[in-house]
Order: structure tokens, then sequence, then C-alpha cells
């Protein structure tokens, strides 16, 4: 099945309910770093709500309730996209989180599942976007955030020039700096903006596999 931010009634009604007393179990993954954040599941009622306000919901197993991420902590999980497995039997729901994930304060709550390169980004842009919210005193990102997106564009211009001046220079340790510190102005101006890594990622995930301007597809 395609993933998508809804289903219809009858994409719904479709899916194998019966198989586990009226539950699916679904399987949450950062939209930016595609990290596994956590499992939880969710009856009818929590998928159509889930669907309806945007932030994912489940049914507790151990309340006999449903429940959304975030109610009391107020680290929601912002819906992406949905969708189920071959079997109509498990959703992947994909989402932006509002905060750490895990009741323990952690970003997964799998923390000893392997991590890469981009799941760092995706917990990276997490923490930026805490910090555009929360403004906390001293730190860096808050002054950047509170000087505006003039500023941070013109960091970013700098660290673009010094990041390409690494490189012509041959010097790898400092490109690798610079382009770390490019990478992470660029996280933070897309965020000033009110976007995220995930909508820069989109954007490549729809070019993928298109021509474009200068470039000639490898045959």
């Amino acid at each position: 099945m395609t993933a998508a931010a809804t289903l219809s009634a009858q994409e719904i009604d479709a899916l194998a309910w019966d198989k586990q007393d009226g539950l699916l179990p679904a399987v949450v993954q950062d939209a930016a770093s595609l990290r596994v954040l956590m499992l939880g599941y969710m009856d009818r009622a929590a998928l159509r709500a889930t669907l309806d306000s945007g932030h994912v919901t489940f049914f507790s197993r151990s309340k006999q309730r449903q429940w959304t991420k975030g109610e009391s902590s107020g680290h929601f999980l912002d819906l992406v996209s949905i969708e189920t497995d071959c079997d109509r039997d498990t959703l992947l729901v994909r989402a932006l989180p509002h905060g750490p994930t895990c009741h323990l304060g952690r970003d997964s709550c799998f923390p000893h599942a392997p991590g890469d390169a981009l799941a760092f980004l995706g917990e990276l842009d997490t923490l930026i976007a805490q910090r555009e919210r929360e403004r906390p005193a001293g730190s860096y990102t808050t002054g950047l955030f509170e000087r505006g997106v003039r500023s941070i564009a013109q960091k970013v211009g700098e660290e673009g020039v010094e990041t390409a001046l690494a490189a012509v220079a041959e010097d790898d340790s400092a490109l690798a700096g610079e382009a770390a510190d490019l990478l992470f102005h660029l996280q933070v101006l897309l965020r000033a903006r009110g976007l995220s890594l995930a909508d820069a990622v989109a954007v490549l995930q729809q070019r993928h596999g298109q021509p474009h301007r200068g470039f000639k597809p490898a045959e």
C-alpha cells in the first residue's frame, strides 16, 4: 500500500482487525531520520483519531482506553504518513516527534538500535525544533533564532563559502568540520522558516530518478 497522510473508510475497513482482537500493531518511525521510535497498538477509533487530529494516537491495552502520545508530556508525534504491510495487519506510521518519544526521556524506545548518520541528523533536527520552541537562555541555537532569518541565512552563506574553500585547499579535516557547521546552520534556517529536514528530504525523494538541468541520467 502506498504511504499517505490519510486512509479512506473503505481502506480502514479492509484492514485485518479480526486477527488480534480488533487491534493492529503500529510501528512509529521518525519521518526525517527513519529511525524506529516506538511500537504501539491502534484500534479503529485510535486510527481515525490519528488521521483526524494529525497526532499519533493509540489504544492502551493496560488502561483499556485511547491515548494520544504526548497528551501528558507535550511530546506529540505529528503524523506525516501511514501505510500497512502486505497482510494489512500491521501499520507503519511516519511522524515528526516533538521532543523525546520514550517515557524515560530518550529519543527512541529502542536506544540500542543501530544508528547512522541520517538518524543523527533527524535527532539534531528534533533538538533544534525544541530549542526554537523553548528558547533556553544561554543556548547558541536560541541566539540564532532570536537574531532572525536574515542573520541565520548570512551564517549559512558564510559556512557554505568556508566549506568550499576547505575543499579547494584539499584539507579534508577542515572540510568535514565546515560541512558539519553548514549542515547544522542549514537545519536551523529551515526551522526558522517553519520547515524541517523532512521537507528537504521530501523534495529529494520527488526528484529521485527525474532528469534535471545539466544532468544526464546514467544509462
